[in-house]
């Protein structure tokens, strides 16, 4: 994918968003009862659900994009370091999409690492593959990572997208399509990138 991000303007970026969920969506995810496409949306799905803004609803369904835009391919259940899907979900995003939304993305680990420290029954709750990626991840915060955490300005909203993302991963559960948040998209791209500030 990364051959194309240079191409990417904010008229064929939603697009381009859903081609990837289209195509390469249908990959499992990261040794859940999911697809990865199946998973994002169930995200975005239950953030819709739970009346959540339309910032934490597009952070949800886009989470997890970097894993088929950076240059090291999808988490494995066999995987020793960290690929930082994360990192490069964000930056994707970033041209086209305010910055509350892209610092949920680029945050939804950290988040993981911070509930695990801060919430006692937060850490029983994850899946096997969850608990496998938290060790590559750095495992839970220290007191000082989460003091630094809780600084940033998003922390609820990044939060909340990790919270339905924990939740997005029941087996075939029926949710909206792609196309059904292809305008709630395209409405945050075009107002971004008419005034960015």
């Amino acid at each position: 994918m990364q051959n194309h991000v240079k191409n990417l303007t904010p008229s064929n970026i939603v697009a381009h968003l859903g081609h990837i969920f289209h195509h390469s969506g249908r990959q499992a995810y990261l040794g859940e009862p999911v697809t990865m496409a199946q998973h994002m949306l169930q995200g975005a799905s239950l953030a819709e659900h739970q009346g959540h803004s339309n910032i934490v609803i597009a952070a949800a369904l886009l989470h997890d994009i970097g894993h088929f835009t950076s240059d090291f391919g999808t988490f494995s259940m066999d995987d020793s370091h960290d690929r930082q899907h994360e990192v490069y979900g964000a930056k994707v995003l970033a041209p086209f999409f305010p910055e509350s939304v892209t610092q949920c993305v680029r945050h939804h680990v950290s988040a993981k690492r911070y509930l695990c420290a801060t919430r006692s029954e937060y850490f029983s709750k994850l899946s096997a593959a969850s608990v496998h990626s938290l060790k590559l991840q750095g495992g839970p915060m220290t007191a000082l990572e989460v003091s630094q955490f809780e600084t940033n300005p998003y922390l609820q909203s990044i939060i909340k997208v990790r919270l339905v993302d924990d939740g997005g991963k029941v087996a075939n559960l029926k949710t909206r399509s792609f196309s059904d948040f292809k305008q709630l998209l395209q409405n945050l791209v075009d107002e971004h990138c008419t005034n960015p500030l």
